[in-house]
């Protein structure tokens, strides 16, 4: 996608992208405009007393691993957790501690930190502190007595001399394996190696879970180093960062939800895509007119300097040179669907190619839903089919003049009830041919082609069809099914006309500056809402 059509893209759906911004910020403001503050602190403990030894070993260290994470899931637990609310006095609300406490152990370290959040400061001070007591207190319970703490000395006791001769026995045996020659003898000793290490983890965790239950050289000993300080700052995002992060992810879903729909959107949306679609020549690009009413339409009478004129007269060149071998004298306008700007495309043609010297008759072939006799306000009591149903069908009398020089008009008459069998009966056949002997160009604005078969009965009857597509409206399917439909009856497809284009906006949509359909002050920079005028 090019970045002209990224940007129309974005123009197009930009009132999705801001609605979704700006209903995230909404609600996540009024989600956070009554949330209190939260404020955190945090009491140091220490595990053991490894840190006064003058040659802590390793074990130390183990040890007090395998201690704080003991004490990290002890802590969260009700045998915690109720008496430090029975403490605080609200022990039937304890279980909304288990949503305030946390424990973070300190990597490398023999310390850990009780963590507490609560939207009082003092409070979150007193139950860091408390928990910390708590804790303690259920440590030094959890010690053995008596008979049983003696037989869990000995076995500790007896630990290390076998930890020591095993880790002597394994560097005995690298120097032997440094020795050996043969593969059996270096598998033998690789073996043996393995074993004693296995061992050694072993009894070093049996080590480890005798010092858990004795407290051996004091590692089950819990110290508070640092008490909770009293926080003052709160902790978190404000409410500011979270109203903007919210918008910042509403404005992705926005920008997300516009690329998505736009997938899903198979309509045509440039002169290329068109192009590619049909298979056609894009004969002109006429942008989106102003206005309701259907006076306004004729636009290249009423601004005849106007961009947009100016695109129907390159609309006009391109119809002469699209033709170069037959000179153009009856011409189709349809479309593949309803309300694409056939009838207006017909008026301005009419007025452009009058203008230029042609004489010129547009005819209201359309006898299902007919506008001509709107957009230049003329009667519509006789017309078209008032000559059809004659004998022998005339112009006398039936073709009315528009104030425009050069430029006449047949309307549709009274609507009959088959309007498809009038327009392939032999007296249209005869008419057409008076019209053509009356006029340098006759035009014809037809109905949709695909919803009734009158374009394409009356298309194998004139000298070439033009195909009027609307941007972000006609579907590339449809496009498709009409022209296929149009060639199948033998019609000259002369080119395609890319209505309503927004890709020139700037310059042509604010061209006006009298009148109702002037945009003023900030309604300019809002984008239009998908609409529907008529044709």
């Amino acid at each position: 996608m090019e970045l002209r059509q990224y940007a129309t893209m974005i123009w197009k759906w930009s009132w999705l992208i801001v609605l979704s911004t700006a209903i995230a910020a909404f609600f996540s403001w009024l989600a956070v405009k009554d949330q209190p503050a939260n404020y955190q602190t945090s009491t140091t403990l220490m595990i053991g007393q490894a840190i006064e030894k003058v040659q802590p070993d390793v074990i130390d260290f183990y040890t007090g691993e395998q201690l704080g994470r003991t004490y990290s899931e002890l802590t969260k637990r009700e045998l915690i957790l109720r008496p430090t609310a029975r403490a605080l006095g609200f022990e039937e609300q304890w279980h909304r501690l288990k949503e305030q406490v946390g424990v973070n152990l300190i990597p490398g370290t023999q310390l850990m930190e009780i963590k507490v959040i609560d939207t009082n400061p003092q409070r979150a001070k007193l139950i860091a502190d408390e928990v910390a007591q708590q804790l303690i207190t259920v440590v030094e319970q959890s010690q053995p007595q008596g008979s049983n703490r003696k037989f869990i000395e000995e076995q500790a006791a007896s630990l290390p001399p076998k930890i020591e001769a095993a880790q002597k026995e394994i560097l005995k045996l690298q120097a032997e394996l440094g020795k050996a020659f043969s593969a059996r003898q270096i598998e033998d000793l690789r073996s043996r190696i393995s074993t004693l290490e296995r061992q050694i983890t072993d009894w070093q965790a049996t080590f480890a879970q005798y010092q858990l239950l004795l407290g051996g050289g004091s590692m089950n000993v819990l110290t508070v180093i640092e008490k909770a300080p009293l926080p003052t700052t709160p902790v978190g995002p404000g409410w500011v960062m979270q109203v903007l992060l919210a918008a910042a992810i509403g404005l992705i879903l926005g920008a997300g939800g516009s690329f998505f729909l736009e997938y899903l959107d198979d309509t045509l949306k440039s002169p290329e895509d068109v192009e590619k679609t049909t298979g056609l020549t894009i004969l002109g690009t006429i942008s989106r007119i102003p206005g309701d009413d259907m006076t306004e339409r004729l636009i290249t009478l009423r601004h005849p300097k106007s961009p947009i004129s100016e695109a129907y007269r390159v609309m006009r060149t391109n119809l002469q040179f699209s033709s170069p071998d037959q000179p153009l004298r009856s011409l189709v306008i349809t479309s593949p669907g309803p309300m694409e700007g056939k009838s207006t495309t017909v008026a301005n043609l009419g007025v452009v190619m009058a203008q230029a010297g042609k004489a010129v008759v547009l005819v209201d072939s359309d006898l299902r839903r007919p506008l001509l006799h709107k957009v230049f306000q003329m009667p519509n009591m006789e017309g078209l089919t008032s000559i059809l149903i004659q004998d022998e069908p005339t112009l006398d009398g039936q073709l009315q003049e528009t104030g425009i020089e050069n430029l006449r008009v047949l309307t549709s008459g009274p609507l009959p009830p088959k309007p498809s069998e009038l327009l392939g009966s032999q007296k249209m056949h005869q008419l057409i041919e008076q019209l053509e002997q009356e006029a340098d160009m006759v035009i014809f604005d037809t109905p949709p082609s695909l919803s009734v078969t009158d374009a394409a009965v009356l298309a194998t009857q004139v000298d070439g069809v033009l195909l009027i597509t609307e941007e972000g409206r006609t579907r590339r399917a449809l496009a498709q099914k009409a022209v296929d439909n149009l060639q199948q009856v033998g019609t000259n497809l002369l080119g395609v006309i890319l209505n309503r284009s927004r890709a020139e906006r700037g310059s042509h949509y604010y061209y006006y500056g009298e009148g109702k359909q002037q945009r003023r002050g900030w309604r300019r920079w809002l984008p239009r809402l998908p609409g529907r005028s008529k044709s």
